[in-house]
């Protein structure tokens, strides 16, 4: 998509800049489920016939100065936080939380994305895109656990903490989602980190998350192991937090 981005880039005379899931590639952002389509955003849609080979979304939106950069090639783009606001009013949620996460981490000014959402009052999805940066956090730290939360809130469940620190006896271990006050929490296991390469060896790392996992419990902890597999099927998925959890109340009731 990157390269799709460039070529369209020299096809294009009149003034433009990359905008939504296009920006979001170009600043180096997570996307998920991503369409194979470029996005730009002009002043006027010009009446051209349907071009050929990559599909072409024109934005027919005047974007501020203020709203625009380039990348370090040259390529005129929308800023990080325009671009997370654009991805939150026209995306899916879930696709949307998982360019609004990665902006954070990456650096984006949350008073800056405020003054976007200010300045797009009324417009179609300003709605969905605050409730998108209200769910928004830097501390998520995979695509997979941005789904996850997302799931867990269109269920209804009490908003989770991330980055939960848990003092165990191999001393402090951090949970990638839970709810403290019940000992309750999530790891996101994706396959990647039991592949080798950065992660070092693949059965070290087996044996050091088991004996993670045993210090958490003996800290009295429930920690489930989420997978891919696990998002695909979310009512499943969702049932086994909820019980869980109640089994965390039944526990500790004063809790």
């Amino acid at each position: 998509m990157l390269a799709r981005i460039a070529a369209t880039a020299r096809t294009l005379r009149t003034d433009h800049c990359f905008s939504h899931e296009s920006a979001a590639l170009l600043h180096g952002l997570w996307v998920y489920r991503l369409a194979e389509e470029v996005h730009v955003s002009q002043a006027w849609k010009p009446k051209v016939r349907r071009e050929g080979g990559t599909p072409l979304r024109r934005h027919p939106v005047d974007v501020p100065p203020r709203d625009r950069t380039t990348t370090s090639t040259g390529l005129p783009v929308t800023t990080l936080e325009r671009t997370m606001v654009d991805c939150a009013r026209w995306l899916p949620g879930e696709r949307a939380l998982v360019v609004a996460d990665s902006g954070l981490r990456a650096g984006a000014d949350p008073e800056v994305v405020e003054t976007v959402l200010a300045d797009g009052a009324g417009r179609p999805g300003v709605r969905q895109a605050r409730q998108i940066m209200a769910l928004a956090d830097a501390r998520s730290e995979s695509v997979g656990e941005t789904r996850l939360r997302w799931l867990l809130d269109a269920a209804g469940l009490e908003p989770p903490e991330l980055a939960v620190a848990v003092s165990t006896w191999r001393g402090t271990a951090w949970v990638d989602v839970g709810w403290p006050g019940l000992s309750v929490g999530i790891e996101f296991d994706g396959v990647v980190k039991y592949s080798g390469g950065e992660y070092g060896d693949p059965r070290e790392r087996l044996l050091d998350e088991k004996r993670r996992h045993d210090a958490l419990a003996e800290a009295g902890w429930t920690v489930l192991r989420v997978t891919w597999e696990d998002l695909a099927d979310p009512d499943r998925l969702i049932a086994r937090i909820r019980r869980a959890l109640a089994e965390a109340v039944r526990r500790h009731p004063a809790r």
